[in-house]
């Protein structure tokens, strides 16, 4: 949005009066003998031979940081947001005198520096540099998307739960907005509480020791966490365990995750009902003996169910040296209710962009910090702001020390807010939420997995495999959804042919009987085709999404009426939510991929 509001010309003054004053700024320091870095630069100096300590005190007291390097060296960055009047400061706190002339046209960058090729050439950012046009734009944005502003979205495994106003607010207080990550401690004394309290809460919560706030998502928790259990077995000398027993119920970024540390992935089988088998788990542990490194587990698994046996399994890597990592995906069930440390974790990650309510969703933005047993505290991510990395430390994970400081806000609010009764009674919703899904759908289509006491946990799994054989896949329900004003359930996913609905607790009764309704209607419009009464390929089911263009054109070709296509419930008439494009086909783009690089034969020969 940067670049769409200002466009390629605003960007090049932006870029045009920024270097004007960093060479007004190298100018001055110049005339006083103070030598700077060489062109090219653009909006950084280096500063050397100067007395640094007295320069940061001379500075920190106008209210200006600047980049500690060493004792003789200084760095200064520019942005957009510099004035004159700030290089004059500088300038003055340096002992520099103030060049005139500050209008002069600013040099071109030499040689290959030079900027030659034309850029942001799509129309798009050359037409909203107005504020009134912006807003347009955003809106007419905003209003392709459907968003839980509009109905649940029950992505299973994603926790697309509420993110109150409330929570959200302090975001923009330029108390935490305008902070820089690298401020000196004494500056952020405010954001040092909030790390505090945070790492305590969710220290907490999970029955842990210790917390990182570093790791910037989820998948970065897991690398993090990995990367600490890999360090605990080296500084105890069995730096050769090289195995990771991870269930083929388990979130689906763990052998990934695994695989980058370095692990070798050794699969454990599920039985029918969904639950780890045991008996393979124990067998694979045992023939691994002194190579096995950890077990990533999610829980509850990512088949919805309170596994039982979960102590179990955790005793059974424990016997064998091995250290037991728990997703935390999953966490919104556990809330108050149980915890990692509790059923036998040494680490877990947070998502905290799930359960902890920071939005989510397109890419962002994400935090997912990991909780330690006390074993493994020394080994949690360090950083080089905090102190020089040790030994044991497996170093940074992310460029800052505390991750995306600037949303951890949010979750102090949803915790400090909700309190240990209100979590977990928020847990305890989801749960319920989730087994009246299930009970309301079950007649219809099949929960494929349920704990010994026929519930499921926060997320259930209803099967579509058998409409195949009629015609109707997944794909055709999913797209069907979007005609009733939803965003389908995660799909195909842990199970091909399937839908994981995750209800969360932040859904009414209302809201969960209108998507049952909604799924309800649609295998209502399955057994239409199955028993004849539709077309196999002429059908709802086929040609949805209905756009507003197919539905209000001259032409209609189907032998069903545009009144179901575009309103196939009631709630539909009182605020139609209009899919933007029709039908794309997921599994084409997925299998036919397009590389924008150019391949090796590009490259020059050595």
């Amino acid at each position: 949005m940067y670049a769409v509001y200002h466009g390629p010309g605003g960007l090049r003054r932006i870029a045009e009066r920024v270097k004007r004053l960093a060479d007004l700024l190298a100018e001055g320091l110049g005339s006083a003998g103070i030598a700077v870095n060489a062109e090219p630069f653009f909006d950084t100096l280096t500063l050397s031979g100067v007395e640094a300590e007295r320069l940061h005190e001379a500075a920190a007291a106008r209210g200006i940081n600047l980049r500690r390097c060493d004792g003789r060296t200084v760095g200064i960055s520019l942005d957009e947001t510099a004035t004159e009047a700030d290089i004059g400061t500088l300038l003055e706190i340096a002992g520099a005198p103030i060049p005139k002339g500050s209008e002069r046209p600013v040099p071109l960058f030499p040689g290959p520096h030079a900027r030659t090729s034309p850029f942001l050439t799509h129309p798009v950012f050359n037409r909203h540099h107005t504020e009134h046009g912006m807003l347009r734009y955003i809106k007419r944005l905003e209003a392709r998307d459907l968003t839980l502003c509009q109905s649940m979205i029950s992505l299973g495994s994603c926790t697309m739960k509420l993110n109150a106003a409330s929570e959200m607010l302090p975001v923009s207080w330029p108390e935490f907005a305008r902070l820089h990550p690298f401020a000196p401690p004494d500056q952020a004394r405010g954001y040092a509480r909030l790390f505090r309290d945070l790492e305590a809460w969710l220290a907490e919560i999970t029955g842990l020791a210790a917390v990182s706030l570093q790791p910037n998502a989820g998948s970065q928790g897991e690398y993090a966490g990995l990367l600490a259990i890999r360090a605990y077995h080296e500084s105890r000398g069995e730096g050769g365990r090289g195995a990771c027993l991870i269930p083929t119920s388990a979130h689906g970024t763990n052998p990934a995750s695994a695989a980058m540390c370095g692990f070798r992935v050794v699969p454990v089988a599920c039985d029918a009902r969904g639950n780890i088998d045991v008996a393979d788990l124990a067998a694979k542990a045992a023939a691994l003996g002194g190579d096995l490194a950890a077990l990533m587990v999610t829980y509850p698994s990512t088949h919805g169910v309170f596994e039982d046996t979960i102590r179990e399994i955790g005793e059974i890597v424990h016997r064998h040296g091995g250290q037991v990592y728990m997703d935390g995906a999953n966490m919104n069930a556990q809330m108050g209710l149980t915890s990692p440390g509790l059923i036998g974790a040494d680490v877990c990650h947070l998502n905290l962009h799930k359960t902890f309510c920071i939005p989510h969703g397109g890419g962002g933005p994400g935090a997912g910090p990991i909780a330690v047993a006390a074993h493994l505290a020394p080994f949690l991510p360090g950083h080089p702001f905090l102190a020089p990395a040790g030994p044991r430390t497996p170093g940074a994970v992310s460029s800052a020390p505390w991750g995306s400081a600037s949303i951890l806000v949010i979750s102090w609010m949803f915790i400090r807010m909700m309190g240990p009764d209100g979590l977990a009674s928020a847990a305890k919703a989801a749960i319920l939420n989730a087994n009246y899904v299930a009970a309301r759908l079950g007649g219809h289509f099949p929960v494929l997995f349920r704990g010994t006491s026929g519930l499921v946990a926060h997320e259930c799994i209803v099967d579509l495999r058998a409409w195949k054989r009629h015609g109707i896949d997944v794909d055709d329900a999913a797209k069907r959804l979007m005609d009733y004003g939803y965003h389908a359930p995660t799909m195909s996913f842990p199970v091909p042919g399937t839908f994981m609905i995750e209800p969360t607790e932040s859904e009414t009764r209302a809201e969960l009987d209108r998507f049952c309704d909604a799924m309800i209607s649609i295998h209502g419009e399955m057994q239409a085709v199955a028993g004849g009464l539709a077309d196999r390929e002429d059908n709802p089911l086929k040609h949805a999404p209905h756009t507003a263009k197919v539905v209000a054109g001259d032409a209609w070709g189907h032998a069903y009426p545009r009144e179901l296509a575009a309103f196939p419930a009631p709630w539909t008439r009182d605020g139609k939510f209009w899919p933007a494009v029709g039908r794309v086909d997921n599994v084409h783009g997925d299998r036919h991929l397009v590389c924008s690089c150019a391949g090796m034969e590009s490259l020059d020969p050595p």
